[in-house]
């Protein structure tokens, strides 16, 4: 008798997580795609699509940039060679590019903020990281104002 193939759902590419609050809360500048440094049980893990990295920052320390406060659950089926959940994460960039996002945070005090974890066309793990400067909370509020007006500014036109 043949086994039955695992049910869970498995994302093979695509969007893993997305952090929608970030452009909320920040004016990003500029985006960078970056690589991700993770184990076996954690891109399983990813795949299943519960990742969070909505408390997730990335942070130059000693010439390499590290995602911290990341979640990744654990993966079930890899019982002892499983992972921990909120590990800080190697990123994968370039020394020019490494150098450009350091200045931006030790300058101008802005924060690497992740936007998107997602499976590239070859598979592969990439996280969109955005150089954020924080909004004022008048800010926000015009952005919520600027988003509701082109929400309804639509509707009208759908309906004439």
């Amino acid at each position: 008798m043949a086994k039955e193939p695992n049910k869970t759902k498995m994302i093979v590419t695509g969007l893993a997580t997305e952090n929608r609050r970030a452009r909320y809360d920040y004016e990003i500048l500029d985006t960078l795609e970056a690589g991700i440094v993770l184990t076996g049980s954690e891109v399983k893990s990813l795949r299943t699509g519960k990742a969070q990295i909505n408390e997730a920052y990335a942070s130059p320390e000693r010439g390499e940039l590290w995602l911290i406060n990341a979640y990744i659950p654990e993966f079930l089926q890899a019982n002892r060679f499983n992972h921990e959940e909120k590990r800080p994460r190697k990123l994968l960039v370039n020394k020019k590019e490494m150098v450009r996002l350091s200045e931006g945070v030790e300058r101008a005090g802005n924060t690497i903020v992740p936007l998107k974890l997602y499976f590239n066309e070859h598979g592969k793990a990439k996280l969109l990281i955005g150089l954020g400067k924080g909004k004022k909370s008048y800010d926000k509020r015009e952005t919520e104002k600027n988003r509701d007006w082109n929400r309804e500014k639509s509707r009208l036109l759908k309906h004439s």
